[in-house]
């Protein structure tokens, strides 16, 4: 198993490498350091060795893990969490109420993913075990949640990606955990002295004016830290916020003129793989790059949604 050592963050918080789909740097599981040990986000079964490693290393036993958050429901958050659970005896997973049913009984969540991953199911996410219903615990708009004598978490609803998400935000960092609604983060293209941004857009809830909406939410609450589900914390917040509504007008553009012109979501792929990768080649990112690959699949499951989305506003 590919390992690597936590990526300790600051703030008491430490973002360990779930290895999701096999690459590095792809989704991963926060761990915040509190009274109340608590995580936020599984990835899907395959990464949950990644994180009781990574949970190790740190000097955590399982059993000292209380809560665990999962922003959404989606399968590269939450996938793992019956899994985890079994090796955390002691902890509560913590739902947004749109989703809670959905831990408890996976089979729609199963039939959706093997729609969009088909044959690859398997390898990617299995297994899925149900949460046991007294194992959850649902977090509405603005609840909270007192972890540590001086740490009180606040979940806002933040719908736009899907209708079952929430952000959380922690007082102590001033930053909040935003799952996939402010997009994906690349750390990918550091190399080339500067970050990507990206909505994403994958099916079957993604609503752009939603998504706009609620990162306006997110920038009234003046955070100084976005913790992406992919991959990692940005201190950079404007910039986030002004490539992700750039891109998320692209991205909305492409789809329809591509439906207008009797096109499918591979041709919205494909025309949305152009545009960007004409932006990272003028930023000096060469072709054969690693994010590339990457962002051949996010692209394919984005514009998905980008289609789906178009159906859905014609009929």
């Amino acid at each position: 198993m590919t390992h690597k050592q936590p990526i300790d963050l600051g703030n008491r918080i430490h973002l360990i490498d779930g290895f999701d789909l096999g690459w590095e740097s792809r989704t991963g599981t926060y761990v915040i350091r509190e009274e109340m040990l608590t995580l936020v986000e599984t990835s899907a079964s395959p990464s949950i060795p990644y994180v009781l490693q990574g949970l190790a290393d740190l000097g955590i036993k399982p059993e000292d893990v209380r809560y665990i958050i999962v922003t959404h429901i989606h399968l590269d958050h939450s996938g793992g969490a019956g899994l985890l659970l079994q090796h955390c005896p002691n902890a509560q997973v913590v739902v947004h109420p749109k989703g809670a049913r959905h831990l408890m009984n996976p089979e729609r969540l199963i039939e959706s993913a093997k729609m969009v991953y088909g044959e690859q199911f398997d390898s990617l996410f299995a297994p899925i075990l149900p949460v046991p219903e007294e194992k959850v615990i649902v977090m509405a708009d603005r609840e909270t949640l007192s972890i540590g004598p001086a740490c009180t978490l606040q979940f806002f609803d933040t719908p736009g990606h899907a209708n079952h998400h929430f952000s959380i935000y922690d007082p102590i960092s001033n930053g909040l955990f935003t799952g996939d609604t402010c997009g994906i983060k690349y750390p990918q293209t550091e190399d080339a002295g500067f970050t990507l941004y990206l909505p994403t857009t994958s099916p079957n809830q993604f609503n752009p004016d939603a998504m706009l909406k609620s990162m306006e939410l997110i920038k009234e609450l003046g955070i100084g830290r976005i913790y992406f589900g992919h991959f990692g914390m940005s201190t950079a917040v404007e910039t986030v916020y002004e490539q992700v509504r750039q891109w998320l007008d692209v991205f909305v553009d492409t789809a329809r003129e591509a439906v207008d012109a009797g096109k499918g979501q591979k041709e919205i792929a494909a025309a949305l793989f152009e545009k960007i990768k004409q932006a990272l080649t003028e930023k000096g990112v060469p072709d054969g790059h690693r994010i590339y690959e990457i962002l051949q699949l996010d692209l394919d499951v984005c514009a998905m949604g980008l289609a789906l989305y178009q159906k859905q506003i014609r009929s």
